[in-house]
C-alpha cells in the first residue's frame, strides 16, 4: 500500500501499487527515468492518483492526488490510452474525446 498525499502533504488515503503507466523501453518497464515507475488509480471519492513507484533504495513509494486534466495528460504522454476503456476512467475518456472534437 502507498499513502496518497495532497496538495498540503497531507495524507488522505492509501491505494494499492501499480505501474500501469510505464512502456516497454526495449530493455525495460520505465516511465521514462531508471529505476522509476508511475501509475494511475482512482480514489472512492472520485480523485485521481498518481503513484510514483521507485527501486531506488532509501526511497519510497509516494501517491499524490492530481486534477483530472492533469491524470488525462498522464495517460496519454504513456502512450497507454487503452486505460481510457476502464470504467473507472470514463470521465476521462470524456475528457479526451471533447479535447479532440474541439480540435476537429
Amino acid at each position: 500500500m502507498v499513502n496518497v498525499y495532497d496538495e498540503n502533504g497531507k495524507v488522505v488515503g492509501r491505494v494499492n501499487y501499480n505501474s500501469n503507466l510505464d512502456h516497454w523501453d526495449g530493455h525495460n518497464h520505465t516511465c521514462g527515468s531508471t529505476g522509476r515507475h508511475l501509475g494511475i488509480t482512482k480514489l472512492k471519492s472520485g480523485a485521481y492518483v498518481l503513484i510514483h513507484g521507485t527501486q531506488w533504495q532509501g526511497e519510497q513509494d509516494t501517491a499524490e492526488v492530481v486534477t483530472a486534466e492533469e491524470a488525462l495528460q498522464a495517460i496519454l504522454s504513456s502512450g497507454n490510452e487503452e486505460l481510457l476503456e476502464e470504467a473507472k476512467f470514463s470521465e476521462l475518456k470524456k475528457l479526451n474525446d471533447e479535447i479532440m472534437a474541439e480540435e476537429a
